[in-house]
């Protein structure tokens, strides 16, 4: 009979939770305090590595729990220094995060779920099915995986972690929030919010929940187009969340936070690179204060679409900036490796 079913995953319980079971243990709640050093603070993956712990007491965390460690089950290396890793969770499903150096920062790109609920048009992840949600501690295991890459390969820390890898953030909520506090929390890896951003593609209602929760990282809108029927031909989601709806949401969030927000605004040769787009989304950009990150188009299997010529995206640009919008043109990392922004799809899970 396979004991493993009955096990708890230790890194489900809060603290207070943790101290309880060790009561019930026969064992000091300090211990408790202990064990959660070594899973949050150290990212211990497994009882083993507990050295302050008596090897009695480590059986016994063996018998009753378990740590279902994210492993790297592949890297690969982009000539222009950025890692794509497949990771394998415990249940066997793969996932994808990347590593992305630059002179200014080493950052971290993690997934949010098993594939993706979403059906964006140009995004790898979307024409994969949603398998399920990642637990908290299976988004921590990807920094500190990443982290430890950088470590290796670079000689420097992460700086920055964006939750724009596979999945949508804002439909795996609570685990989202949890893992950003495990990762910010002093007896965490005590992280800065201001260092984490999450990107969403768009839901009205979870971005007002962001301001009732007054969230302290960063929010990045995946916009695309400024106008509506563009949006819902590249994007379904934008039909039960129209712009006029994300702007309404938008506005309720920053009056609740006060944090600015990111677009992202991917350039489609022939489809939204003319200067009636930009000046749709420097009208969008009104409701609330923000900037722009044009973003090159990635190529993939599924999609015929095209980056925008380099001449159009300059003008393109320069007109947002002439009506005062904060615009940086953002070049692709690790495209010859498939590891760039709406690349990321599993290949052994679309069996």
């Amino acid at each position: 009979m396979d004991t493993q079913i009955t096990k708890t995953d230790i890194r489900s319980l809060s603290l207070e939770d943790l101290k309880k079971r060790f009561l019930d243990l026969g064992e000091k709640a300090f211990r408790a305090n202990q064990v959660y050093e070594w899973l949050w603070k150290k990212s211990a993956f497994s009882f083993d590595e507990m050295s302050n712990l008596s090897k009695p007491l480590r059986e016994k965390l063996n018998e009753l729990f378990v740590i279902n460690a994210v492993k790297v089950n592949t890297s690969q290396f982009s000539s222009d220094k950025t890692i794509k890793n497949t990771f394998v969770l415990h249940d066997k499903h793969l996932i994808e995060g990347v590593l992305i150096p630059t002179t200014e920062r080493m950052t971290a790109c993690v997934s949010s779920q098993v594939g993706c609920s979403l059906t964006c048009k140009f995004c790898a992840t979307g024409y994969m099915e949603r398998k399920r949600n990642l637990n908290a501690d299976e988004i921590y295991d990807q920094v500190v995986l990443i982290d430890q890459q950088a470590k290796e390969h670079y000689g420097i820390p992460l700086s920055n972690i964006v939750y724009m890898g596979m999945g949508e953030p804002l439909l795996n909520y609570s685990n989202v929030l949890k893992s950003i506090d495990r990762i910010t929390a002093e007896d965490g890896l005590n992280m800065s919010y201001k260092r984490i951003t999450v990107s969403t593609a768009g839901i009205a209602k979870m971005i007002k929940k962001l301001g009732d929760d007054d969230v302290k990282f960063n929010l990045a809108l995946s916009l695309h187009a400024a106008n509506d029927s563009k949006r819902n031909e590249i994007m379904p989601i934008n039909e039960q969340n129209s712009l006029a709806a994300l702007a309404e949401a938008l506005k309720y969030y920053f009056a609740k936070t006060k944090n600015p927000v990111t677009y992202e605004y991917i350039i489609f040769n022939n489809f939204n690179d003319e200067l009636e787009d930009a000046k749709e989304l420097a009208r969008f950009c009104k409701h609330v204060p923000c900037k722009v990150n044009i973003i090159e188009y990635n190529p993939i299997a599924f999609a015929d679409f095209t980056n925008a010529a380099v001449d159009k995206t300059e003008i393109f640009a320069n007109y947002l900036k002439k009506q005062g919008v904060i615009t940086n043109i953002r070049r692709s990392r690790g495209k010859d490796i498939d590891a760039a922004c709406g690349q990321l799809a599993v290949k052994e899970e679309n069996k």
